[in-house]
């Protein structure tokens, strides 16, 4: 059986604008609703549905840390126990300078589980900022992975041309 929902043109046209650069102003959904010809709590209900429904199944925005301010960025690995992940976890993900936090499975050479990307304004900062997370969880094996280049973000893209 095909479970596959078929999409109107109008959310054909909201998925296509969701993949554009969200305009940074206080309300972005409304700029882009208002490109779309609906109210904002409209594009707000839909997206909601699409994610419900899981015609979104995860919905994110990029950091473009350089155009922000911050000069510096490291991913900090944390090696902690298995059954402590979750709960270190949520504690590192709850600084504001954190802005992705993640668990993968330790490797053999590899010790590491939570992974944490933080942006700050120079590597002594982020140094800072990892010192007082490892504080703040209990954990005292991390290191930092500084970025030295970054490279093209891109995502899928749906409906470019828009037809029906």
């Amino acid at each position: 059986m095909d479970n596959r929902k078929i999409l109107t043109s109008l959310e054909k046209r909201i998925i296509h604008e969701l993949q554009q650069d969200l305009p940074v102003v206080k309300r972005p959904f409304g700029v882009v609703a208002e490109r779309l010809g609906i109210s904002e709590p409209e594009l707000v209900d839909k997206v909601r549905e699409f994610i419900a429904d899981g015609t979104i199944r995860r919905f994110g925005a990029t950091l473009r840390h350089q155009r922000s301010g911050f000069d510096a960025n490291a991913m900090v690995v944390w090696d902690v126990e298995p059954e402590a992940a979750e709960e270190v976890g949520s504690i590192l993900a709850s600084f504001r300078e954190v802005t992705h936090c993640y668990q993968r499975p330790s490797l053999p050479g590899w010790p590491y589980r939570l992974f944490t990307m933080i942006h700050a304004s120079s590597r002594q900062e982020c140094r800072q900022i990892a010192q007082m997370m490892a504080e703040a969880a209990g954990v005292n094996k991390y290191d930092l992975l500084y970025t030295e280049e970054e490279l093209k973000k891109t995502t899928m893209a749906y409906f470019g041309d828009l037809e029906d």
